[in-house]
C-alpha cells in the first residue's frame, strides 16, 4: 500500500502536465513521448483489436489499471461512506473494475480495521457485505476532503492520451458514397460534395460560411454521422490527484457493445458488456455544438464547487468526433480571440487547460473542428488567421432547380401532393418581387406551414395559390409592404 505522498510523487512523474514556462517545447516533447508510448503499447499487444478498430481490454492486474492500490482503496472508502454497506461484487461493479483487482484493496482495508464484514450472501469473498468501521468513517471523511469524486475508477491521463489518439477523427476515411448518403436529405451540387469530401477526410478543421438558412449547421451535424462507428471514452481521467469527468450523457450517445466482445462474469454468466474495460463507455462518435452563448471560460475545465470535481470542456467531449462552433462571430467574445484560442490545438493537436494548482493540463485535441457563420469571414478575422483553418467552403443559396427539388422532397415527406406551379408562384410573388431571397430552409418551412394549416382545418390542403399565400404571408416578412393591406384580420 502506498501512502498519499508517494502516490502524489508517482502521479507527478507520470502525468501529462506542463508548467506555464516553456509550453511550446514541452508540447513538442509531450507529442513525441505520447507517440512512442502508444507505439510501444501496440507493439507489445497491450491493445487487442475488434473488427472496427481497437478497444480497451479489461485490466488483468493492478498495474494495467494505471492506478495504485492506495488510490483504489480510497475510492472504495468513499463509495462505502456515500452509499453504505455493499458486497464486494457490488463495489467492484460500482467502480467498474474486475473483482480480482478490487479484492486486495478490500482485504487491506479490512486488515487495518477500516472496514468490517457484516454478512455474506454466498461462499466467496465477492459476496461478503462490507461496511465502514468508526475508524474507516474518519478516514473516508479525510479522503473526501481532498477529493470528493465517487464513481467509476478514473483512467490515468497517459491512457487517455493513447485512446484519444487511436480513435481520432483523422484516422477515419469517408468515401464519396458515404458523403452522398449522409447528405441525402439535402439538395447539394456535385462540386460542393467534392469540396466537402477532402475536408472531412482531413479530420482537422473546416470553415462553412454563407447566407443564413442554407444548411450550414445541418451539413456540420451530418459530418459526425458520416464518420460513423463507435469509440470508447472514459467516465473520468486522473492527473496529479485531480479528477476530470469526460463522459457526459448529454453530449454522448451510448452505443451497444459489439456482439463479438463477450466474457464470463464472476457468476459464470456470459455477459456481452464485460469484454472491454468498464471504466470506458462505448459511444457513437460525438457531435458537440456550441453557439452564440459560448465564452472563452467555457473552453476551460469547469470545477464543481461542491464536489471539487472538474467537468471537461466541450472540445474535450468532442474528441473522436466533431466540435461545431455555430454562429461564429456572434459570441460574446471577439472572433479574433476565439479563433486565436484554437491556434495551438490545431497545429499541435494538443490543448492546454488551466489547473488551479498553477499548472496547465496538456490534453489531446482530436476532434474535427467546424466553424459555421453567416457573416463575411474576411470581416471577422485577418487572412493570416483564416490560413490556419484547413478548408473554407461557401454554402450557396439554392438555384431554382435545387429549390424545386427541395420543395418536392418536403411535400413528399409531409404527404402533400407536389405541384411545380407552387414553386413558380413563390418565385414570382416573393423572390422576384423582392420580399425575400431564396434560401434552402424556405422549402421546409413553407411546407411545414401548409402541414400546420392542414392540422388546423382538419382537411387535406392542396397546393393552390390561396393555400400557398396563406403559408407565405405568415412566414416571410415584407419590410416594405403595406401591413394593413396584406392582413386579412
Amino acid at each position: 500500500m502506498t501512502d498519499a505522498n508517494s502516490r502524489d510523487r508517482r502521479y507527478r512523474r507520470g502525468s501529462r502536465v506542463t508548467r506555464p514556462a516553456g509550453d511550446e517545447q514541452k508540447l513538442l516533447d509531450l507529442a513525441e513521448h505520447v507517440s512512442d508510448w502508444s507505439a510501444r503499447r501496440e507493439a507489445e499487444g497491450v491493445d487487442r483489436g475488434d473488427p472496427s478498430g481497437t478497444y480497451p481490454a479489461v485490466p488483468d492486474n493492478l498495474a494495467e489499471t494505471g492506478l495504485s492500490q492506495g488510490y483504489i482503496a480510497d475510492l472504495l472508502l468513499k463509495m462505502l461512506h456515500t452509499y453504505g454497506a455493499r458486497t464486494g461484487r457490488q463495489l467492484a461493479e460500482a467502480i467498474r473494475l474486475p473483482y480480482s483487482i478490487v479484492e486486495d484493496p478490500l482485504m487491506w482495508l479490512r486488515q487495518r480495521h477500516l472496514t468490517e464484514v457484516r454478512g455474506s450472501s454466498g461462499p466467496n469473498a465477492a459476496s461478503f457485505t462490507f461496511d465502514l468501521t468508526e475508524q474507516g468513517r474518519a478516514r473516508a471523511r479525510e479522503v473526501l476532503e481532498g477529493n470528493r469524486y465517487v464513481g467509476p475508477a478514473p483512467i490515468p491521463i497517459q491512457q487517455y492520451w493513447h485512446w484519444a489518439r487511436s480513435q481520432s477523427a483523422t484516422r477515419v476515411r469517408v468515401s464519396r458514397a458515404q458523403i452522398v448518403r449522409g447528405l441525402r436529405k439535402m439538395v447539394l451540387d456535385d462540386d460542393f460534395v467534392d469540396m466537402l469530401g477532402p475536408a472531412i477526410n482531413s479530420g482537422r478543421s473546416l470553415f462553412l460560411y454563407g447566407e443564413a438558412g442554407n444548411g450550414k449547421t445541418s451539413i456540420a451535424e451530418a459530418v459526425a454521422s458520416m464518420l460513423g462507428g463507435a469509440i470508447y471514452v472514459p467516465y473520468a481521467i486522473e492527473t496529479e490527484g485531480q479528477v476530470v469527468q469526460i463522459y457526459d450523457p448529454h453530449s454522448h450517445r451510448a452505443a451497444d457493445p459489439p456482439p463479438s466482445i463477450v466474457a464470463n462474469g464472476d457468476d459464470g454468466v456470459l455477459r456481452s458488456d464485460a469484454g472491454y474495460d468498464q471504466r470506458f463507455v462505448r459511444i457513437h462518435r460525438p457531435a458537440v455544438i456550441v453557439g452564440g452563448e459560448l465564452t472563452l471560460d467555457q473552453l476551460e475545465l469547469q470545477r464543481d464547487d461542491q464536489t471539487g470535481i472538474y467537468r471537461a470542456p466541450p472540445q474535450v467531449k468532442a474528441n473522436g468526433g466533431v466540435f461545431i462552433i455555430d454562429d461564429f462571430g456572434r459570441q460574446r467574445v471577439r472572433p479574433r480571440d476565439l479563433l486565436n484560442r484554437w491556434m495551438v490545438p490545431l497545429e499541435r493537436q494538443v490543448d492546454l487547460l488551466d489547473l488551479p494548482i498553477g499548472h496547465k493540463l496538456a490534453i489531446p485535441f482530436e476532434c474535427f473542428l467546424i466553424f459555421a457563420t453567416n457573416l463575411d469571414p474576411t470581416e471577422l478575422v485577418e487572412e493570416a488567421f483564416l490560413r490556419r483553418i484547413r478548408y473554407k467552403i461557401h454554402v450557396d443559396s439554392p438555384d431554382r432547380d435545387q429549390f424545386r427539388r427541395m420543395f418536392q422532397q418536403e411535400c413528399e415527406s409531409k404527404g402533400i401532393p407536389f405541384q411545380p406551379s407552387a414553386v413558380s408562384y413563390i418565385y414570382k410573388h416573393y423572390y422576384e418581387a423582392g420580399v425575400a431571397e431564396a434560401r434552402a430552409c424556405h422549402a421546409r418551412d413553407v411546407v411545414d406551414h401548409l402541414a400546420d394549416l392542414r392540422r388546423y382545418t382538419g382537411v387535406d390542403v392542396p397546393l393552390t395559390e390561396e393555400t400557398l399565400d396563406a403559408a407565405c404571408r405568415s412566414y416571410f416578412v415584407d419590410a416594405g409592404g403595406d401591413f394593413a393591406a396584406t392582413s386579412k384580420i
